[in-house]
């Protein structure tokens, strides 16, 4: 791990709107939060001169065995979801190791410059070498001082219609994966997917692991996986444990459905994660006009009391060209796609990618209470809202107490004919 620090940070806004708040690391843990604290003798410190100081941002669903590989083997011609699936499957007998490792080395890069410090990512265990997730594991080892990067085993061609794949997965297992992953919707009947839901929470109450499937990622109103998923979740006592990513279905199901299903999910207590970027690129793309906008009711799933993250999902890969790790571009489409536009809901959205998804991980020490760890990020903003309407600059990111990463400040001189120069503020002070 990093090496704990100690660290006084001066003059932060804090995401409550608390002001001139001070927090104390001490060996890599906050120990203090509160207007002018005294300095410990020998401890540097941070001036943020007002600007926010927010936990770290999380990525609850990510594939970074595939991330920077766009344009391999090809390009994804028609955008959709089964192209990229079949575009990987061609790609997968390319793969190296080393190549692997160096795309997501450069990712997690990416990741911390942009306040990025935990990350989960689903690997595909359908290939018999195991490359990727022998590639990811090495990943996860050399990475662990400044990320936290935990794995899903995901079986991407279905874990019941590939013929190897349960026996992968528990490989994967063994070798240290630490996310039981499904693809329901994917295996070859609705009764195959609801059997793999059953099999595989089982396989994940058995190793006393966490569970996490891409679920009802189609614009079909009758895949409906989710409700089966919160019944094995209730039955074998994994509250809390089991995430339901996507749940695209739901924006096409029926209100009175619904109705009935947002209880459920609730009172399982799974989570669900969108992923705003990806779903409202791949979803509806079979519809001419109306179409729908893909993602999943993200609104109506924290009314109901589910813990809702998002997550980036793809960066530079078969599915998606764009992306560059940042998580305020994903809680800003997310704002947008779900109309969340109240004070209340655009928070919401910031916490979805910050409180919201950490809970998904199951992080412990994670957030900006004493006795949490020392991982904060330091943004040229004075609000989360603000955060996310600038996609506001790190000027710094602190991991254990130890800045591990700076940026300026982002501004423009202007010098208009017959104005003068005139430095611009995106930010607006009240």
């Amino acid at each position: 791990m990093t090496e704990a620090r100690d660290l006084l940070i001066r003059d932060a806004t804090l995401p409550d709107g608390r002001t001139g708040q001070d927090l104390l690391i001490l060996a890599g843990r906050i120990a203090a939060v509160g207007p002018a604290l005294a300095a410990p003798p020998g401890v540097p410190t941070l001036d943020a001169q007002g600007w926010m100081v927010s936990a770290p941002f999380v990525d609850a669903h990510f594939h970074m065995d595939a991330t920077l590989s766009y344009g391999l083997p090809r390009v994804n011609a028609s955008g959709t979801l089964l192209e990229g699936i079949a575009l990987w499957g061609e790609l997968k007998p390319q793969l190296t190791q080393e190549a692997l490792v160096e795309r997501a080395l450069q990712y997690c890069d990416w990741a911390v410059a942009k306040g990025l410090l935990a990350i989960r990512s689903h690997v595909d265990i359908c290939d018999d070498r195991l490359l990727a997730v022998e590639a990811l594991l090495e990943v996860r080892r050399r990475v662990a001082p400044w990320l936290d990067l935990q794995l899903v085993a995901f079986p991407q061609d279905g874990v019941l219609r590939s013929p190897s794949a349960l026996a992968n997965l528990k490989r994967a297992l063994d070798l240290g994966v630490e996310v039981v992953g499904g693809i329901p919707h994917f295996e070859r009947t609705a009764e195959h997917g609801a059997e793999s839901v059953r099999l595989l929470c089982e396989l994940a109450a058995e190793r006393g692991l966490r569970v996490d499937m891409h679920c009802d990622e189609s614009d079909d109103p009758l895949s409906r996986h989710i409700e089966t998923l919160a019944f094995h979740t209730q039955r074998l006592g994994l509250q809390g444990r089991v995430t339901g990513s996507h749940l695209t279905s739901m924006h096409s199901m029926d209100n009175y459905y619904v109705s009935k299903l947002l209880p459920l999910i609730a009172e399982a207590g799974v989570h669900a994660v969108a992923n705003p970027l990806i779903n409202i690129t791949l979803q509806g793309r079979h519809d001419t006009y109306p179409k729908r906008r893909g993602m999943t009711r993200v609104p109506e799933l924290m009314a109901a009391g589910v813990n809702v993250a998002f997550g980036h999902d793809c960066v530079m890969d078969p599915w998606y060209s764009l992306g560059s790790g940042d998580m305020l571009e994903v809680a800003q489409m997310g704002l947008h796609v779900a109309q969340m536009t109240s004070q209340a809901q655009m928070r919401a959205c910031f916490d979805a990618v910050t409180t919201n998804a950490a809970q998904v991980l199951g992080l412990d020490g994670h957030g900006l209470d004493v006795g949490c760890h020392g991982d904060v990020v330091l943004l040229q903003a004075r609000s989360p809202v603000e955060a996310i309407r600038l996609r506001a600059t790190r000027l710094a990111v602190v991991r254990r107490g130890q800045v591990i990463a700076r940026c300026a400040p982002a501004q423009a001189v202007l010098d208009l004919p017959g104005r003068g120069p005139a430095t611009i503020d995106w930010t607006l002070q009240r």
